[in-house]
């Protein structure tokens, strides 16, 4: 409870709300989820203390997807501030500057290990509670770094906090993907820019409230406790976890292979950009306004795809829209090689973010055409899981260019480039099985 009481204090600066009020309910909401947490795991058979009616399940009903939705993009303004304030606050605490690329990766090898445990997770508490849970202990993962400045305190907090933010992507995307398959990429559509869209805002906190000081984990973990108490207070329908079944080792092999390529390049490219832009754009000499709206412009790039995936989805193959995605990232990455002004780096970079955002959600989408329902988290988890592989290995391949004179960009250009030979590839072979009827 003294942690609590300081989280209150220092939160009430910030919300500008009375310590015993703010205190209040803090403690209502910790309460409420030790409650409702708690008690179905060690008494699974005993009846709630609070019974309340069964509720089928509609995929229609509008307030199915609203909350998990709302709390995603809670978390995601959180989230995007916090991934860019991580390498660039390392001076502050008298860190080393190469700790960024290994606090990127350890941070994916959270992911990592999440992906692993999260199916279980989510069927014991439901999607709900695990989300309120995931939220909770990244919020304990971020309050601990400023009080704790040391190198194996911060890579032990990012591993933490990769195993929580894994937990919330399964939670949210089989929360979304229950249902219609005619809906399904509307949905992770919406998705994507509700967490596009918030990490966008999150980039633009850097130039308003800065690096350094208080502040920054004060807003973020004020931001994760809005979204844990919108998920304990607000009603809505949760896909029933009763009927989940895992999916087999055979399977697992039998699921795409362009679907498990694309999770695992969008790892590769997106957990160096998240580790490593920043750093990057720091070594050109770009000032800490400069730098978050252009990192802003990533992520506002992803976002402004997000519609027009569905749209070409009805048009092309699958297959070959992430090759067609990959191919407009390299033409994007040679464009700041031909012309290294402000204007064409933005613009660059916000056609790059339109690549390289856009696979994951055509590539989680092609692994779960035609899957039985009752597969969703499992394959959702094993996307999940080739995702992380690549986003653990991406920041410390992408480490080895960074001396390069075009630095994470010819990483970036490589990696894109050998994807779109390999889509292309296999959508060619695809069409001409189509074509023989096999």
């Amino acid at each position: 409870m003294a942690f609590l009481a300081k989280l209150c204090q220092l939160n009430c600066h910030f919300l500008h709300a009375h310590p015993q009020q703010l205190k209040f309910i803090v403690r209502n909401v910790f309460f409420r989820f030790t409650l409702n947490t708690f008690h179905p795991i060690f008494a699974p058979t005993v009846p709630s203390v609070v019974p309340r009616p069964a509720v089928e399940i509609h995929p229609s009903a509008p307030n199915r997807i609203a909350v998990p939705v709302i709390a995603l993009t809670l978390y995601a303004v959180a989230s995007g501030y916090l991934m860019s304030l991580v390498p660039l606050m390392l001076p502050h605490y008298q860190l080393e500057s190469g700790l960024a690329s290994w606090l990127a990766s350890i941070f994916y090898a959270g992911l990592l290990a999440g992906a692993v445990v999260a199916e279980p997770f989510v069927n014991r508490l439901g999607h709900r509670k695990a989300f309120i849970w995931c939220l909770s202990l990244l919020q304990l993962s971020i309050v601990v770094m400023p009080m704790m400045p040391y190198a194996s305190v911060w890579l032990l907090a990012r591993l933490v906090a990769g195993v929580a933010v894994a937990g919330i992507f399964v939670v949210v995307e089989s929360w979304l993907l229950h249902g219609d398959e005619q809906g399904r990429a509307k949905r992770l559509g919406i998705y994507m820019v509700a967490l596009y869209g918030g990490t966008a805002l999150g980039q633009m906190a850097i130039g308003q409230l800065g690096v350094a000081g208080a502040v920054p984990f004060i807003a973020i973990t004020t931001l994760l406790l809005i979204a844990s108490i919108v998920l304990i207070y607000v009603d809505s329908d949760q896909p029933s976890t009763q009927q989940s079944s895992s999916l087999s080792l055979r399977q697992i092999t039998q699921l795409s292979k362009a679907a498990m390529i694309g999770c695992l390049v969008s790892g590769l490219t997106l957990g160096a950009i998240y580790g490593l832009m920043p750093v990057e754009l720091a070594n050109r000499g770009i000032g800490h306004t400069d730098l978050g709206n252009l990192m802003a412009l990533v992520i506002l790039g992803g976002m402004a795809v997000q519609p027009l995936v569905p749209w070409l989805s009805k048009f092309l193959g699958r297959t070959l829209l992430m090759a067609l995605f990959c191919l407009l990232g390299t033409a994007a990455i040679a464009l700041t090689v031909l012309d290294s002004s402000l204007l064409v780096l933005g613009t660059s970079l916000f056609v790059l973010g339109m690549a390289t955002f856009a696979l994951y959600p055509i590539a989680i989408n092609l692994g779960c055409d035609k899957l039985d329902t009752s597969y969703i988290v499992s394959a959702t988890q094993v996307m999940l899981l080739s995702y992380s592989v690549g986003s653990v290995i991406g920041p410390v391949l992408a480490d080895w260019f960074m001396q390069d004179r075009h630095g994470l960009m010819a990483y970036l250009f490589a990696i894109l480039l050998a994807t779109c030979l390999y889509m292309l590839i296999k959508s060619v072979k695809t069409k001409r099985q189509w074509v023989a009827g096999e």
